[in-house]
């Protein structure tokens, strides 16, 4: 594993004073393994900044000359020929050099050296058993054969993902994973010899993915207003509902964008495809939980370095897991790959949220009690205020501190609890909406961002995935 090209320069700058980082390119030896035969061969990968090239190990002519060599047994041969022919799957780098020709040199360390090279058995001409050339053979200069890299396939990193998970299945792979670019090219199933190359080659595939995202984002931001950004995107996984699939897991491509949350089974790449999304819920209205169910790469890189486990099976749940629940009673479960794409997740959709929360500053939802018609209202200024629906006459307002509890029925009907200012007693709201659910994200939602905007640091403390971040 290492880099190519020339070490950078101390320091350049452009015509802004800003500072440029030349491209890097990472490259590593790794295996290209076949599940089905479970066969698998060496590659070299190459990553750049946009390109992830997968690269096989070949034979190639440097030097020299070897037309008209042998043409002459065809010449002579009569008015039939008889070829005898054999499918090779991959034909070995020894199969295609010339009789006659130098053979590549050995070369044990890169892992391709040939069986019939190392038993004695040459193909070069400098062995003892040489075979006599044809006396009818024109007089050429022997070519010159050296085994290189060569680029077979290239997959593009913009809107690609990543997947962990063998196909139709819980188990996540051992020291590999399969990369997926956004026109359905794959990269096959990439292993690597050691855990710790995998791992750093997931955090750096990963990485250039999420930075060509940012491209894309700001792409798109370009051709938007400033109330209606993109916050943040990316590829997860979302948990299938119900028993009877075959599939537990499904990818699924979500993004944040102004006032709403959305969910696609593609990237959007033009204007028009963001209203083709599967789901779109307004972020004031879903809640984001992150599950504390998670194994961390430490985790991942002990258990495959010290237990020996060859996966890892979970039935219910995988690691990295979030939920978004919304109104009616609606959730998604959603698993990412690695624990810093969960904290990323997690900061942007609080700071989505709260952007959404100072934009529109209030939100209204009519309400009922007593089969009187009310109209609630949460300001991110005010508080809470209930006002007749005809009349527009306020019954009652309370700040955001004064609110000291409540509780649910799961259904329609809450019991909101605000203590008076003045008699410091304690008095109930009973209020019943069609959705009381959305009410009540949005009441959190509100209250979360008043908290932030007082106290940003309050967030960053309740964190479930930037505490493990910072741990690791």
């Amino acid at each position: 594993m290492g880099t190519e090209g020339p070490p950078p320069p101390a320091a350049s700058r452009g015509r802004q004073g800003c500072l440029l980082v030349p491209a890097r390119t990472k490259t590593t030896i790794a295996l290209l393994y076949d599940e089905e035969s479970e066969n698998a061969y060496d590659i070299r990968l190459k990553l750049t900044k946009e390109v992830l090239t997968i690269q096989k190990q070949d034979v190639v002519c440097v030097g020299g000359s070897h037309q008209g060599r042998n043409v002459h047994l065809l010449r002579n041969a009569g008015d039939e020929v008889t070829i005898t022919v054999e499918y090779l799957r991959e034909a070995p780098a020894f199969l295609k050099l010339p009789l006659g020709s130098p053979g590549p040199s050995s070369d044990h360390s890169s892992g391709a050296s040939s069986p019939l090279f190392d038993s004695g058995l040459h193909l070069n001409g400098n062995s003892s058993t040489t075979a006599p050339s044809s006396p009818s053979s024109p007089i050429a200069k022997d070519p010159r054969y050296e085994k290189r890299w060569l680029d077979t396939l290239s997959v593009p990193l913009s809107m690609a993902r990543i997947s962990r998970y063998k196909a139709g299945t819980e188990k996540l792979r051992w020291n590999a994973f399969e990369v997926l670019a956004l026109d359905g090219v794959s990269s096959g199933i990439l292993r690597f010899y050691t855990a710790q190359d995998g791992t750093d080659w997931l955090r750096a595939v990963s990485a250039n993915i999420r930075e060509l995202t940012l491209q894309n984002m700001k792409m798109a931001n370009k051709c938007c207003s400033p109330s209606d950004q993109v916050v943040h995107m990316g590829w997860v996984n979302e948990k299938l509902q119900g028993a009877d699939s075959s599939q537990t897991f499904r990818p699924k491509f979500l993004a944040l964008k102004g006032p709403s949350f959305y969910v696609f089974s593609t990237p959007p790449v033009s204007t028009f495809d963001w209203v083709r999304a599967e789901r779109t819920y307004h972020l004031c209205e879903v809640l984001f939980k992150v599950h504390k169910f998670w194994l961390t790469e430490d985790c991942w890189l002990q258990a495959n370095l010290y237990l020996g486990l060859q996966d890892f099976d979970f039935e219910d749940q995988r690691p990295y897991c979030f939920s978004i629940v919304a109104g009616h009673g609606k959730s998604h479960v959603f698993n990412v790959e690695l624990g810093s794409e969960l904290a990323m997740w997690e900061k942007s959709f609080q700071r989505a949220t709260f952007m959404e929360v100072q934009r529109t500053g209030s939100r209204t939802y009519m309400c009922s009690w007593q089969g009187e018609m009310l109209c609630f209202t949460v300001d991110f200024a005010l508080g809470f205020t209930c006002f007749e629906s005809k009349t527009k006459n306020v019954l009652w307002r309370f700040k955001f501190s004064q609110l000291k509890g409540s509780s649910d029925d799961g259904k329609t009907r809450v019991k909101l609890l605000f203590q008076n200012l003045d008699t410091k007693q304690i008095e109930t709201k009973e209020l019943e909406f069609q959705d009381l659910r959305a009410v009540l994200h949005c009441i959190h939602s509100f209250i979360a961002a008043k908290v932030a905007s007082v106290d940003p640091g309050f967030m960053d403390s309740q964190s479930l995935a930037r505490k493990y971040m910072y741990s690791s």
